[in-house]
């Protein structure tokens, strides 16, 4: 077996025959002779007018055995009903992959979650686009398989040293994923698909003997001289444990409630707000790939922008090619954007959030609240922005050229956020330390992507939960809250991770330190 790496024109990469003919005259091997190549890494390059694919293959002769074992790590799951339980707070990423290395090491995960399976969630999904009306315990953050599962599926992560990348991408493979996501430099399942797969992962934990317990929210939790002893949910009931991984994602509000009243460390964190902008995919596509129109053999484009701005990062986050812009409130009075694309990324419009990064001095009139200062921030804003735009899911917009020269747009471009968007001067509702500095980096994003300063293009409030304003504090070694004996903070909610990948990592990890810490 021989590895070799192309760099090729779009077309040839579409093209089996094509490819056999670039990797023979690589590898100098008649093309008789190869019996067989395999895809194992692709990437993009559009830094010059004509975009060119980057690919590495594994190539054998004629006549060799393929080698399989080691494209996607197979994990075998035993039954752990009679193993020592680990209750784990939420079901998104960090949560499930807990459960799963949970079982690999022979504990009962007992998975507790205050949504909806992932199925049931699809009808509070449609009561926010279509009532405006928002479940506080079932939307786009809540419920299994957390915030990602309906809001894109990007599997995409620079935390290299956090864990083992391959292998969080291999059970998901395992439970239904294409293999692209294993081949893919920015690998995407897309939201249409991860339902699937996240029932499919349900299932495995639960036929191991693990336990999820759905619309189940925790109320308290149970501790005795420091030391986690269980959890108290809504209706009153008790589930006990030594071992309490709260996995609950960066939107769970209630439980930085609970932490704080009972005296429990928190640390503030940093963390970025601004606006969803939504251009045509088909102007991206042409900045990006110099041609006027849709490539036959690229898929939509993406971008990718940052700017110093008056001494803080303004930036591209969560761009979604092909995508839709959502409505991810977590509580009536409230108005939050976030976008997804499915797996084909073949809707018209391509949405980016586009954020300020956010200091402590931005919420002084909120210090009374001590290490929740910033999240009451947060949450003020977003009240604010659904008043502005009467009250309901019906998000303030504005045309991008309007906002960047302070113009009132008399008319709106279509758009697919589905509650709708109201015509508003989005400098009367934003933050000025948030507006100004919004406006300033899109005229320099302007001048990197030509075209992208366009009235075709439409601005969209709030992106607020790019990240969780509250950090729960562990120890470095144990992964344990450094006064509680037995609670781990986890993941995103814990302010430890920043998407699927990372979160799931990071509930890997917290899982093994359990295994080796608590006996």
């Amino acid at each position: 077996m021989k590895r070799i790496d192309l760099v090729v024109p779009p077309e040839t990469a579409s093209s089996d025959e094509a490819l056999a003919k670039a990797i023979a005259a690589k590898s100098d091997v008649p093309e008789k002779e190869i019996g067989y190549f395999r895809l194992i890494r692709r990437s993009f390059d559009g830094r010059s007018k004509q975009v060119k694919v980057n690919l590495s293959f594994e190539v054998f002769a004629k006549g060799e055995a393929v080698i399989q074992d080691d494209f996607i790590q197979r994990k075998e799951y035993s039954d752990v009903s009679k193993g020592k339980p680990v209750i784990i707070v939420g079901a998104g990423p960090a949560g499930l992959f807990a459960a799963l290395k949970l079982i690999e090491k022979g504990r009962k995960p007992i998975i507790i979650e205050r949504g909806k399976n992932v199925r049931d969630r699809r009808r509070d999904l449609a009561a926010i686009h279509k009532d405006h009306i928002v479940n506080p315990d079932s939307n786009y953050c809540f419920g299994e398989g957390g915030a990602g599962t309906y809001s894109d599926g990007k599997l995409y992560t620079r935390s290299n040293k956090r864990g083992d990348i391959r292998s969080i991408l291999s059970v998901f493979v395992q439970h239904g994923a294409t293999e692209e996501i294993l081949i893919d430099a920015h690998p995407h399942i897309g939201t249409n698909k991860l339902p699937g797969i996240i029932e499919s992962i349900r299932e495995t934990i639960l036929n191991a003997g693990g336990e999820i317990h759905f619309e189940k929210r925790v109320t308290d939790i149970l501790i005795k001289d420091n030391t986690v002893k269980g959890v108290t949910l809504q209706n009153g009931d008790k589930i006990e444990a030594d071992s309490l991984i709260l996995a609950t994602g960066h939107s769970a509000r209630d439980i930085y409630e609970l932490l704080h009243s009972k005296g429990i460390q928190l640390e503030a964190k940093p963390f970025a707000m601004g606006v969803r902008v939504e251009h045509p995919q088909q102007l991206i596509d042409k900045i990006q790939y110099h041609c006027d129109v849709r490539h036959p053999y690229l898929p939509a484009a993406p971008y990718n922008v940052v700017q110093q701005v008056q001494g803080r990062g303004v930036y591209s986050f969560c761009m979604c090619p092909g995508g839709i812009i959502a409505p991810c409130a977590t509580a009536p009075g409230e108005v939050v954007t976030n976008g997804w694309s499915p797996s084909k990324r073949n809707n018209p419009f391509a949405n980016s959030g586009i954020v300020v990064s956010v200091e402590p001095e931005d919420y002084k009139a909120f210090e009374k609240y001590g290490p929740l200062a910033g999240m009451k921030y947060q949450q003020a804003l977003e009240q604010a922005i659904c008043a502005s735009a009467g009250g309901t899911q019906t998000a303030p917009a504005q045309r991008l050229v309007d906002f960047t020269k302070n113009i009132l747009s008399p008319a709106l471009p279509e758009t697919s956020y589905q509650p709708g968007v109201k015509s508003v001067m989005l400098k009367d509702v934003l933050p000025p330390v948030i507006a100004d500095r919004l406006r300033e980096g899109f005229i320099e994003f302007g001048k990197k992507m030509r075209g992208y300063i366009t009235n075709e293009a439409v601005v969209v409030a709030i992106e607020s939960r790019t990240s969780s304003p509250v950090r729960i504090p562990r120890d470095h070694q144990t992964l344990q809250h450094p006064q509680i004996k037995g609670l781990y903070p986890c993941g995103e909610g814990g302010g430890y991770a920043g998407g699927i990948v990372s979160a799931a990592m990071d509930g890997e990890r917290v899982a093994e330190k359990i295994s080796e810490y608590r006996i």
